[in-house]
């Protein structure tokens, strides 16, 4: 059942994503994500607060700052984006300092780690979108992502023998191999079929290459998720995706790979 459902919310959804990377603009992009980032990170203290005191406002404010990156002119941004962390951390210890240590050391590092976690790699989506040729670059996250776990799945499931580690124990070996394989793959046909309607230049061997490293970290960003379930003993970080638990369930890899893939695909 849980199988069906996954099925038709990738039916649904998927068509849904498409339309709205083709069609919108940077700013409606950069509106998107923060609210993604936002129903990710209360996710994210809503599974963390059972056995800790998370400074839940601080991360909403930084998700919603999301929004504004392309409204605030580049020069405060980038002084924004350089006091940010000292600014998170003295305000952490504000409140231990002002609840009379109600909230502990361990209650703030918690709560930095999920701001830095999901925020501050999920920026890197929309700062990859509003790149030139950003509508196209920004599916090779996706296929990524969501290509080697969907190629995971079923190879694993039919071909699956050796496990591939404790931290989830349903993944194997060769599930982790096919998925990035088949990730590879689609992320060729898709350069090839780009290649015939738009001027892009990228080589087979350079997309091949950082689907091949995207994709290992997009298993290791999964893996990391499922430690941090593991560690605060849940099955999914929510319910609002049918089939697929919570948003950050669903965007788990996505969010380790982020900042990569706009290294490897912007920088380089």
């Amino acid at each position: 059942m849980n199988n069906i459902k996954r099925i038709l919310t990738g039916i649904i959804g998927f068509p849904v994503i498409v339309a709205i990377l083709i069609f919108a603009n940077t700013y409606i992009i950069d509106v998107l994500f923060s609210i993604v980032a936002l129903i990710s990170i209360y996710e994210y203290f809503k599974v963390a607060n059972s056995k800790n005191r998370v400074v839940k406002f601080l991360g909403y404010i930084v998700a919603i700052l999301i929004a504004f990156i392309h409204i605030i002119p580049v020069n405060y941004l980038l002084i924004m984006a350089q006091i940010l962390i000292p600014t998170l951390i003295t305000i952490l210890f504000i409140k231990v300092i002002v609840t009379n240590m109600e909230t502990n050391f361990n209650d703030i590092t918690i709560t930095l780690f999920g701001i830095l976690y999901i925020v501050g790699f999920l920026v890197f989506m929309p700062l990859l979108y509003s790149q030139p040729n950003g509508k196209i670059l920004i599916w090779y996250v996706f296929i990524s992502a969501w290509g080697t776990d969907t190629f995971a799945y079923f190879v694993g499931k039919s071909l699956g023998k050796h496990k591939l580690t404790k931290v989830s124990p349903k993944k194997s070996v060769e599930g982790s191999i096919g998925g990035t394989v088949g990730a590879i793959l689609v992320s060729l046909l898709y350069t090839f079929i780009i290649k015939q309607y738009f001027d892009f230049n990228m080589s087979y061997i350079f997309i091949g290459v950082v689907t091949a490293i995207l994709s290992i970290l997009s298993q290791i960003g999964d893996l990391s998720a499922s430690t941090i379930k593991r560690f605060f003993d849940v099955k999914d970080f929510g319910n609002l995706i049918p089939g697929h638990g919570g948003m950050l369930d669903r965007i788990d890899s996505i969010i380790l790979i982020a900042p990569f893939a706009y290294f490897l695909l912007v920088i380089i």
